[in-house]
């Protein structure tokens, strides 16, 4: 009930006032005294080679071959959630000052919608998946099994550390993985509060958490998948480690991704949707529209509805409003503010207070593409706008540059969408809205090019942790077409198999005779 109200809000666009932020729990209190005092230190790679060992030894025991097994865990995952929901939302306010509302709608529901929707299928994932056979076969039991890889690293970013973690981890349980997760060190506060959660909810013999150890160290141990989100650069060496080993790789990689504003469109909805995309979670969102082209006839009318949509939401002082987040970190922070005074000219915002890591909602206008904001990703609450005069000299502009995670399009032509659709590369599309594609479990979040690869959520989850085994189970008692294909060879014989083993171009050609 919960969630399928939350995903009405989220399509009709209802947006409610954020509830207060609790105060800080014990727990919490706790852990900032700890840190205060130096007492937080590095796991030794050691002792994540021991845990790999243990999860290893645990998997072998086949107890995760069992439904039952994963359907507990993955019940699980959703009681730790519901049952945690505050100490999530303030491990979040910590890390990100995220407000409750986004916290509950963009981190915790979509986990719990994930966990649901496997629970559900998961019977029917399971089963074995009967194949055509030929007349070479046709006694035969052909079929696919979906086969667990074994001991998985799920590498999770800061940017949405909640989801980004456990979504991916959901898809895993569901396979009958074992895992390694290791959360971002740069959301420090959400991953401690997993580590402490796991084995409170899950099989400790099987799913463990370790964020403070380096990933290079972790790179080095054989793993039998590895998951990835986060930048180009570690993605690259995430990949070249796997190599060594040859373990199969998912990378989430994000990058620039274009939104085209048409002089054909909905310019009110276009600005609303647009700005809470692009400054939701301060703009530290791997599905944000990272650059508009605008076509130039509506460019000024466009910032004059992004200025009101900034007011709006978070008004006239976004620094004192809680619904508008901060920089993840210090680092973060100067380098999103280099990429901000280094580019264009600012004509909404620009406002920084570095004591707060705080950056207001911005745009930029007179943008080049030679400027440093359209060479790397933003992760931060800038916008810049570059203009275009067509759908064409978008489109080019658009194929000219890596392949984007996602790609946006506000138009009310058909046509123009279309174009786009068609003539272009991108991990995911939306027409007239953005980042709402990644809330749908039934739809895959995709990399493609520099922007990753694989394919998670739902039933695409499951498949990105399974093996998908081919079986053929043979029938002995009959021999009057397998003993064609035993020497000697003759030109009869061959015909013959010719015959029973070939398709034709409508399907099996049982009669088409070559």
């Amino acid at each position: 009930m919960v969630a399928s109200r939350w995903s009405c809000l989220v399509l009709f666009g209802i947006m409610l006032p954020s509830p207060p932020s609790p105060s800080p729990s014990r727990w919490f209190r706790s852990l900032r005294r700890l840190k205060s005092n130096g007492q937080a230190s590095r796991t030794p790679a050691s002792v994540c080679a021991e845990m790999l060992k243990k999860s290893r030894e645990a998997f072998e025991s086949k107890k995760t071959a069992e439904e039952s097994f994963r359907l507990g865990q993955l019940d699980g995952i959703v009681r730790m959630v519901v049952e945690n929901e505050d100490d999530f939302v303030e491990a979040l306010n910590e890390d990100l000052h995220k407000p409750r509302f986004e916290s509950l709608l963009s981190e915790l529901i979509l986990v719990k919608n994930e966990a649901f929707f496997a629970i559900n299928n998961l019977k029917k994932w399971m089963q074995p998946e009967h194949v055509e056979r030929n007349l070479a076969t046709s006694l035969d039991q052909c079929f696919l099994v979906n086969e667990p890889m074994g001991v998985v690293l799920i590498v999770g970013d800061w940017s949405a550390p909640v989801q980004q973690c456990l979504i991916p981890l959901v898809g895993a349980i569901a396979a009958g993985n074992a895992v390694l997760l290791k959360p971002s060190e740069n959301s420090s506060h959400t991953a401690e509060l997993l580590q402490k959660l796991f084995p409170l909810y899950l099989d400790k013999e099987y799913y463990q958490v370790v964020y403070d150890v380096m990933l290079a160290d972790l790179l080095e141990l054989r793993f039998d998948h590895i998951f990835y989100t986060g930048t180009f650069t570690k993605a690259q060496q995430v990949m070249q480690a796997a190599a060594h080993h040859l373990t199969p790789v998912t990378l989430v990689v994000g990058g620039k991704n274009p939104c085209y504003v048409d002089q054909v469109c909905d310019l009110p909805v276009a600005a609303h949707r647009i700005a809470w995309a692009r400054f939701h979670n301060a703009g530290q969102n791997n599905v944000a529209p990272d650059y508009i082209l605008c076509h130039a006839e509506i460019r000024d009318k466009l910032v004059q509805a992004l200025t009101s949509c900034v007011l709006e939401f978070y008004g006239a002082e976004p620094a004192q409003s809680p619904s508008f987040g901060r920089m993840v970190n210090m680092e973060h922070f100067l380098r999103v503010r280099e990429l901000m005074l280094s580019s264009g000219k600012v004509v909404i915002g620009g406002e920084v207070d570095e004591s707060n890591k705080f950056i207001a909602p911005t745009v930029l206008l007179d943008v080049q593409e030679s400027d440093a904001i359209m060479k790397h990703e933003i992760l931060g609450p800038i916008l810049p706008i570059l203009t275009v005069y067509n759908a064409d000299e978008a489109v080019d502009f658009v194929r000219r540059k890596d392949k984007p995670l996602c790609l946006y399009v506000y138009s009310s032509s058909p046509k123009v969408i279309s174009k786009f659709l068609t003539c272009t590369s991108s991990g995911s599309f939306c027409a007239n809205d953005s980042a709402i594609q990644s809330s749908l479990v039934t739809l895959p979040v995709a990399g493609v090019g520099a922007s990753g690869m694989g394919l998670y959520h739902g039933r695409y989850s499951f498949d990105t942790f399974s093996h998908r085994k081919s079986c053929v189970l043979r029938t002995t008692r009959v021999e009057c077409v397998t003993y064609l294909r035993f020497p000697p060879y003759e030109d009869q014989r061959l015909s013959l198999m010719m015959w029973a083993t070939s398709l034709s171009r409508k399907g099996a050609g049982w009669c088409n005779l070559l």
